[in-house]
């Protein structure tokens, strides 16, 4: 693709926004109710508030238009306010969303997950990923009478939880005790896991990890990891609040053919609505229930967990799944996207500066400076000219809605924003940025 000068960024007005910013800083700690959200993560002074969105995009409070990329932080595949979401969730809340027993839609949408996730007996929902994830490790502890837990230290987040967060610098009003408990092993390096079993024999209870993230598993490693992790006699758990609803129907676990001991789902399974799960082997599973004589798991008991929109924005969801091509779509219009962003960093002349990488399905994108070093001063600068100019994209994840003119249009925004970027290069980022550079959301102190 042929460089072209770039039009002048136009200056974005967030004027209602930015009053709003500051009330939910009054009353919400942080500004948002998910720290990916905040304000921090976004150019000093153009944090847009939401007021609505269709399909692939969405209108600030102010008016402006973006095409959104990341939807909803990956929970949104399908489209914002997609109709047959929206018409089921309208129709089964007319006759009530949550009662004092279980109600016969909770096990049909119990069935119609574990018809497309074929890998499990049985499911608990519940709400986000993280109580599921900690609902699994409740289990894996309880099953081995183990303690510890081992997580991939490539992989960003697990859990809200004390024995998730412990491995972050985000480490205040986490006990230090809880720190002997969690080890961490590195993906793709079967060694790490070695060593891990060698140092701590007979005391994991389980491993966690996302079977796939940036970077598809080498050698076996998700096979070989499974055998090693079962004869030590400890558990698999496969994290797949992204994967799942993004690689396959039936997650990355059946896209790679190895079965974990369990499973955890969330963010695309009901296009947006709070709708996740804790999966898996009958006899694992069967612990938190009450057809059993061992000792009682209080495995996951949420008041919310089967309140009927979320179950029918899920139902929903998985229908759309078994009836349309979503992931086919998706991998395809983002490795269209891909292939595009690559061509015009290349013109650019930043295509070892700018890059693009991940599944098609959820792409991520780096931000180098001219030393090579991954930057945030030169991602606030290409959020800046991005954003300027229509685009809101934290990453490339895409969903079901981006059309072929929503990628075009995407692209032409980037090329733009890199000939910016390519300046910046060569006469340092400070003289491009507006305000200061956005920050990483695990960092210890403000």
């Amino acid at each position: 693709m042929k460089a072209v000068d770039p039009k002048p960024r136009p200056a974005l007005q967030l004027g209602r926004s930015a009053v709003l910013n500051e009330r939910l800083h009054r009353v919400i700690p942080g500004g948002a109710h998910t720290y990916a959200k905040g304000d921090d993560q976004f150019p000093e002074d153009l944090a847009p508030v939401i007021a609505r969105g269709r399909g692939c995009r969405v209108w600030d409070v102010d008016g402006n238009e973006y095409i959104e990329y990341g939807m909803g932080l990956r929970a949104v595949t399908l489209g914002h306010g997609f109709p047959a979401i929206v018409d089921a969730v309208h129709a089964r809340i007319a006759d009530g969303t949550n009662f004092v027993r279980p109600s016969a839609f909770e096990l049909e949408v119990a069935e119609t997950f574990l018809d497309l996730v074929s890998t499990a007996d049985m499911v608990k929902f519940t709400k986000d990923g993280s109580t599921a994830n900690s609902g699994a490790l409740r289990l894996a502890r309880a099953m081995t009478g183990r303690e510890r837990v081992a997580i991939c230290a490539d992989h960003p987040f697990y859990s809200y939880d004390d024995w998730a967060m412990v491995v972050t610098p985000v480490r205040a009003g986490i006990p230090d005790v809880v720190a002997e408990s969690t080890l961490t092993f590195r993906y793709n390096d079967l060694g790490s896991v070695e060593a891990l079993l060698e140092r701590h024999p007979g005391e994991i209870a389980c491993f966690f990890l996302e079977p796939e993230r940036t970077q598809p598993p080498k050698d076996g490693f998700l096979e070989r990891l499974r055998d090693l992790v079962q004869a030590e006699g400890a558990l698999l758990v496969f994290d797949e609040n992204v994967t799942g609803f993004r690689w396959d129907n039936g997650g990355a676990q059946a896209v790679h053919g190895v079965t974990p001991d369990l499973s955890t789902f969330g963010k695309g399974m009901a296009n947006g609505f709070a709708l996740s799960a804790l999966a898996g082997r009958r006899e694992l599973m069967e612990l938190g229930g009450l057809h059993h004589d061992q000792d009682r798991v209080f495995l996951l008991s949420t008041t919310h967990g089967a309140e009927h929109a979320g179950l029918a924005a899920g139902r929903a969801t998985m229908d759309v799944y078994r009836s349309e091509p979503v992931i086919r779509t998706m991998e395809a219009q983002g490795e269209r996207l891909r292939a595009a962003l690559e061509a015009v960093a290349a013109a650019r002349g930043v295509g070892d500066a700018f890059t693009v990488f991940g599944r098609g399905s959820c792409l991520f994108y780096g931000t180098n400076d001219a030393a090579g070093a991954p930057s945030q001063a030169f991602r606030t600068l290409f959020l800046q000219e991005t954003m300027s100019r229509g685009l809101l994209a934290p990453s490339f994840v895409i969903s079901y809605s981006h059309g072929d003119a929503d990628v075009d249009r995407t692209v032409e925004i980037v090329d733009e924003a890199l000939a910016v970027y390519a300046d910046a290069l060569e006469g340092g980022v400070d003289r491009f940025l507006d305000g200061r550079p956005v920050q990483s959301v695990y960092r210890a102190r403000n």
